[in-house]
C-alpha cells in the first residue's frame, strides 16, 4: 500500500520509475495480490495512468482487467475502476485538440486495441452480461466502453452482439434507467449499435423502440427540447431509413399519427434557437423517410395516406406558409411536403386547394412559383420550388390541365396572375437559372400527356406592340436561335423534346416552322466548343423525335427526306455519335440517380430527373429509325402488318375459346344439377319398386295357400267350358308374352347399338370436333332416341293390353269362386300364378328397356353439353329431359294403380275365404295360423320361413 502511494504521490530518492516500468509493477501488483483492496489500488492506479502512458497500460495490463472483470465481479468498486481504464484505453481522447497527424496516431491507436479486445468474443459478452448491474460506476463506464468499441470496429462488434444471446434487449433496457446519464449515453450506444445492420435494426424495433422514443421526445419538449431530443431522431432516422419492415412496423403502430404535434408552431416565429432547427430539421428528415420515392410503391402510398388521414400534411402547409420560418427549415419542409404529396391524388388536391395568408388570398402553388422564378432567392429554395412543383404534377393530370389551362387565351385572367403566366415569364426571363426551371416545369406539365401537348399548341404570345402574336412553340425556336446560353438552350431543348415526343400533331407543327430543321442540322454539324457539345447532343434528339414520330404529313419533311437531310448534311455516324454526347455527360448520371434536383451549384443545373428516363428510352430506337434503309423500314412495315393481322386472328381465336369455355360451364352446371334430380328419381322409383315386389310376394303366398285350400275340397262343378275358355286365354297370352320377350330382345340389340354409336361419338368430342359434324350427330342421336320412345310406347301399351286381359281373367276367376272348386281349377290357379310372374318378369324387362333407354339420353345430353355447339340443342335435350320426366311420373302413376289392384286382390282373396267358410268348407286351424301370420307379421325372415313351409307342404 505505501508502495503505491510513493509511486503516484510521494517523492522518493533515487532515480524516478520510468512510466513503462510503474504501469508493469501495477500489472504485477494485480496479477499477484490476494487481497481485494491490494487488486483495487492496484487498478485505480492504473486508472490514473492509463491516459498518459495509454499506451503502456493497454499493451502490459488489458489482459490483467479483463481478468478482474470475470474474477472480481462481486466488487462494484473494482469493476468500475477496470471499466473506466478499458474505456480510456480504447477511446480517442475528443476533448483535447492535438495535432493532426497526432489525433492520427491516437485513432489508429484505438482501433488496435479494439480489435484486440474483440478478438475474443467472449469479452463482449461478459461486458454485456456487466451491464445488468445496476451499480451507477459500473453500467455507465460499461455502456461507454461498449460504444468506444462499436465506433473503432463496428461490424465486427455488431455480429458479435447479434449472436449473444439477449444481447440487444439488454442494451434496450438502457433506455428504461431512471438516471438520465445513462439513459442519454444509451442512447449514443444504440445509434452505433444501428449502423447499417438491417438485422439489429430490426431487433431493436420490434423490442419496443418506437414507443419508448417517442414517449423521451415528448417527455422533452419536441422540437423544443435539448440534445436528448435529437440523439432519439437521429436513432429513429437509423431505425427506418432503408428498412422497408421497419417502416411498415412502424405505420401500422399508429406513429406517424404522433408526429404531428412536433410540428405545430406558434404565430411568433422570431428567435427561433439553434438546436430548435436542428430538432425540426431531423423531424422533416424523418417523415421525408416515410415517404421517399426510393421505398416501394405501396409502402409509400398508404404512409402518405396516413399523414394526409391524421392532419400531418396540413399541418406542413401550415408551416410552409408562415413568416419567420428561417430559411433552411422552409427549404426541408417544401420538399418534404413535395415527397408527401408525389403520386398521391388526394394530397395533390388538398395541395391544390392551399391558399396564402395574403389579400387576395393566392395559391400556393403560385406564390412558390414566384419564388422560383426570382432570382434574389436562394438557390436551395428555387430548387426546393422547382422539385415541389414537380412531385405536384406526377402522374397528375387534373393538375397538368389545370397549369396548361391558365395558359389558353378562354382562360387568361388580366387582374390575377397564374401559375402559366409566372412559368412564360420565367421561361423569357434574363436569368438563365429561371429559363431552366422554368422549362422544367412546364415540361412536367406535359409529362405523359398527349391531351396537354396538343392543348399547349393553342398558346399565342404577344411579343412587342403592332406585331402579330406568335405560338409558344415558335417562340421557343426564336429564343434557340438568337445565341443564348447554354443552361438556356438546354432547358428549351428539354421542354421541346418532351412537348413533341409521341405527338406527331406538335411534330408538324414544330416542321411547319421553315426555319427549325436547317437550324437544327446546323447546330449538329458544327465544330463547336466542350461547353456546346450537351446542346449538339439535344438537337440531334429532336431531331430524332422528328424522324420518329413523323405522320408525313408534311411533304417537305417526311421521314425518308429528313433522313436524307441528315445523310447529306451530317452523316448517319456523325449523327449517332453527336446523339451519343448527351448520355456521356457526367451530370446525366447524376441527375439519373434520384428525382429531387440537388446540385451544388447554378451553372450545374443542366439535367433533369424525368427527362433522363425519356433520353434513355428515345436513344436506341431514334438510332435504328435513322441508320435504317427505305427498304428495311418497309420491310417491318409489312412484318408489323403481319403480326396486327395475327394477333387479331388470335384474339378472336381466343374470343371463341373464352365464349366456349363459359357455355360449357354453364352446360356442366346444368348437367350437375340434372344429375342430382335423375339420382333422386331413381332413388324413388327403386322404392316403389321394392314396395311393389313385396307385394307382389305377398299376393304369389296368398294364391299358394288358395290354391291348397281348393286341392283340399272334393266339390264337383261343372266347370269345363269356363275353364276351357281360360285355357284357351291363357294360351293367347302366353304367345303376347312371347312376342313382347322378342320384342324386348330386339330392342335390347338396337341398345347396344345405340351405346356403340354413344361411346364413338364421345371419342370424337374428346378431339375437337366440327360445328357441322357435331349438329348431324346429334341429330341422327335424336332420331335413334326418338325410335326408340316409339318401340317403348308401343311395349307400354301392349304390357296395358296385357294387364287388362289379366284384370278380366282374375273377374271370371271370381265368378267361379262361389262354387265349389275342381281339380281342374287348381291347375287353372297354377296357371294364373305362373301368368303373374311372368308378367312380373316382363315388368321388370320393361323398367330395365326405361332405365337403357334413359341412360342413353343422359350420355346424350352430356356429349351435348360437352360440344356446346349450339343453344339449339340444348333447348332439344331440355324438351327430352321433360318428356322423361313426364313418363316417369307415369310409371308412378301405373305403380300406384298396381298397388291399387294388388290390394283390391287381397280384399278378393280375403272375401272369397269367408265364402268358402260360410259354406261349410273347413279350413284347417295350422293353415288359419299361417294365413293370419303372413297378414300381421313384417319380419323378412319370418316370411321366408313361411315360404319354406308352403313350399314343402
Amino acid at each position: 500500500m505505501n508502495y503505491i502511494f510513493g509511486v503516484i504521490g510521494g517523492q522518493s530518492a533515487g532515480p524516478q520509475p520510468t512510466g513503462a516500468e510503474t504501469v508493469q509493477k501495477l500489472c504485477d501488483r494485480v496479477a499477484s495480490s490476494t487481497l481485494l483492496e491490494d487488486r483495487r489500488d492496484a487498478v485505480r492506479a492504473l486508472k490514473s495512468l492509463s491516459k498518459k502512458y495509454r499506451l503502456e497500460v493497454g499493451t502490459k495490463a488489458m489482459e490483467h482487467l479483463l481478468h478482474i472483470l470475470r474474477t472480481d465481479s462481486s466488487d462494484t468498486e473494482i469493476l468500475g475502476y477496470a471499466l473506466d481504464t478499458l474505456y480510456n484505453i480504447v477511446c480517442n481522447d475528443e476533448e483535447e485538440e492535438p495535432e493532426e497527424n497526432h489525433q492520427k496516431q491516437e485513432d489508429d491507436m484505438g482501433v488496435q486495441f479494439t480489435d484486440k479486445f474483440i478478438q475474443e468474443p467472449d469479452n463482449v459478452t461478459l461486458l454485456l452480461t456487466l451491464l445488468e448491474e445496476f451499480d451507477f460506476h459500473v453500467r455507465w463506464p460499461g455502456v461507454k466502453l461498449l460504444t468506444a468499441l462499436l465506433k473503432n470496429q463496428c461490424a465486427q462488434a455488431q455480429g458479435i452482439i447479434l449472436v449473444s444471446p439477449m444481447g440487444v434487449s439488454r442494451l434496450m433496457d438502457l433506455l428504461a434507467d431512471s438516471r438520465e446519464v445513462i439513459r442519454n449515453d444509451g442512447l449514443l450506444l444504440l445509434q452505433q449499435l444501428t449502423k447499417g445492420n438491417a438485422a439489429i435494426q430490426k431487433i431493436v424495433a420490434f423490442e419496443n423502440a418506437f414507443e419508448r422514443l417517442l414517449d423521451i421526445i415528448t417527455e422533452e419538449g419536441s422540437s423544443d427540447g435539448g440534445i436528448v431530443v435529437e440523439d432519439c431522431l437521429l436513432l429513429l432516422l437509423n431505425l427506418l431509413k432503408n428498412n422497408s419492415s421497419n417502416q411498415n412496423f412502424f405505420k401500422e403502430g399508429s406513429y406517424i399519427q404522433r408526429m404531428k404535434p412536433w410540428f405545430e408552431v406558434g404565430d411568433d416565429n422570431s428567435g427561433w434557437s439553434a438546436q430548435k432547427v436542428t430538432n425540426l430539421h431531423l423531424m422533416l428528415q424523418l417523415v421525408r423517410v416515410m415517404v421517399s420515392p426510393v421505398n416501394s410503391p405501396g409502402g409509400t402510398s398508404s404512409c402518405q395516406k396516413a399523414m394526409f388521414q391524421c392532419g400531418l400534411l396540413q399541418q406542413l402547409c401550415t408551416i410552409l406558409m408562415a413568416t419567420g420560418v428561417p430559411a433552411d427549415i422552409l427549404t426541408e419542409t417544401i420538399n418534404t411536403v413535395s415527397e408527401v404529396i408525389r403520386g398521391s391524388d388526394v394530397n395533390q388536391d388538398y395541395f391544390a386547394s392551399v391558399n396564402a395568408p395574403s389579400n387576395p388570398p393566392r395559391p400556393a402553388i403560385v406564390v412558390l412559383l414566384m419564388s422560383m422564378v426570382n432570382e434574389r432567392q436562394p438557390f436551395v429554395l428555387r430548387c426546393a420550388v422547382l422539385y415541389c412543383f414537380q412531385c405536384f404534377l406526377y402522374k397528375n393530370h387534373k393538375g397538368q390541365g389545370e397549369i396548361v389551362s391558365t395558359l389558353l387565351p378562354s382562360t387568361i385572367d388580366a387582374n390575377s396572375i397564374s401559375a402559366g403566366q409566372l412559368l412564360c415569364g420565367g421561361l423569357f426571363s434574363s436569368d438563365s437559372l429561371s429559363n431552366w426551371c422554368a422549362a422544367v416545369a412546364l415540361a412536367h406539365a406535359l409529362q405523359d400527356n398527349l391531351t396537354q401537348k396538343e392543348q399547349l399548341l393553342r398558346v399565342q404570345l404577344a411579343t412587342s406592340l403592332g406585331k402579330p402574336p406568335v405560338s409558344l412553340l415558335q417562340q421557343c425556336t426564336n429564343i434557340l436561335s438568337q445565341g443564348s446560353r447554354v443552361q438556356t438552350k438546354v432547358g428549351l431543348l428539354m421542354l421541346l423534346c418532351t412537348w413533341i415526343c409521341n405527338c406527331p400533331i406538335a411534330v408538324m407543327h414544330f416542321l411547319h416552322n421553315q426555319d427549325n430543321v436547317p437550324f437544327l442540322t446546323g447546330q449538329i454539324s458544327e465544330n463547336l466548343g466542350e461547353d456546346e457539345r450537351l446542346v449538339q447532343g439535344l438537337c440531334a434528339l429532336l431531331l430524332g423525335i422528328c424522324i420518329y414520330y413523323n405522320d408525313n404529313s408534311l411533304e417537305n419533311y417526311t421521314k425518308e427526306k429528313l433522313k436524307q437531310l441528315i445523310e447529306k448534311r451530317i452523316g448517319k455516324e456523325n449523327f449517332v455519335e453527336k446523339l451519343g454526347f448527351v448520355t456521356k455527360h457526367e451530370l446525366y448520371s447524376r441527375a439519373a440517380q434520384k428525382p429531387q434536383p440537388a446540385f451544388s451549384a447554378p451553372e450545374h443545373m443542366l439535367f433533369d430527373h424525368e427527362f433522363t428516363k425519356l433520353v434513355k428510352e428515345l436513344e436506341g430506337v431514334i438510332t435504328k429509325a435513322v441508320l435504317k434503309s427505305s427498304e428495311e423500314e418497309k420491310k417491318e412495315e409489312e412484318v408489323k402488318k403481319t403480326i396486327e393481322q395475327h394477333d387479331s386472328i388470335v384474339t378472336q381465336y381466343k374470343e371463341l375459346i373464352r365464349e366456349q369455355d363459359s357455355q360449357l360451364k354453364e352446360m356442366k352446371e346444368q348437367m350437375a344439377s340434372l344429375m342430382l334430380q335423375n339420382e333422386t328419381l331413381q332413388n324413388t322409383t327403386t322404392q316403389q319398386l321394392s314396395q311393389i315386389q313385396q307385394h307382389k310376394d305377398q299376393y304369389n303366398i296368398l294364391k299358394l295357400k288358395l290354391g291348397k285350400d281348393n286341392q283340399q275340397t272334393g266339390s264337383q262343378v261343372d266347370g269345363a267350358h269356363v275353364n276351357g275358355l281360360q285355357l284357351e286365354e291363357l294360351s293367347q297370352l302366353r304367345e303376347q308374352l312371347e312376342d313382347l320377350h322378342r320384342e324386348n330382345q330386339s330392342l335390347q340389340t338396337q341398345l347396344t347399338e345405340k351405346d356403340n354409336v354413344i361411346t364413338s361419338l364421345v371419342r370424337k368430342a374428346e378431339g375437337v370436333p366440327s360445328a357441322e359434324g357435331s349438329t348431324s350427330e346429334n341429330t341422327e342421336i335424336l332420331r335413334q332416341v326418338e325410335k326408340l320412345k316409339a318401340q317403348l310406347q308401343s311395349q307400354t301399351a301392349e304390357i296395358t293390353q296385357l294387364q287388362t286381359e289379366r284384370q278380366e281373367l282374375i273377374g271370371r276367376y271370381e265368378t267361379r269362386a262361389t262354387v265349389p272348386v275342381t281339380g281342374e281349377d287348381s291347375g287353372y290357379s297354377e296357371k294364373i300364378a305362373e301368368l303373374e310372374s311372368r308378367l312380373s318378369t316382363q315388368n321388370t324387362e320393361t323398367q330395365k328397356l326405361k332405365e337403357e333407354v334413359k341412360a342413353l339420353l343422359e350420355s346424350k345430353e352430356s356429349m351435348e353439353k360437352e360440344l356446346a355447339s349450339s343453344t339449339s340443342t340444348v333447348a332439344i335435350l331440355q324438351a327430352e329431359k321433360n318428356k322423361l320426366q313426364k313418363e316417369v311420373q307415369d310409371s308412378k302413376k301405373e305403380q300406384d294403380e298396381l298397388l291399387m289392384l294388388l290390394a283390391d286382390q287381397d280384399q278378393k282373396i280375403l272375401s272369397l275365404k269367408q265364402k268358402l267358410e260360410e259354406l261349410g268348407e273347413t279350413i284347417e286351424d295350422e293353415d288359419d295360423l299361417d294365413t293370419k301370420d303372413q297378414f300381421d307379421e313384417d319380419d323378412d325372415d319370418d316370411e321366408e320361413e313361411e315360404d319354406e313351409e308352403d313350399d314343402d307342404e
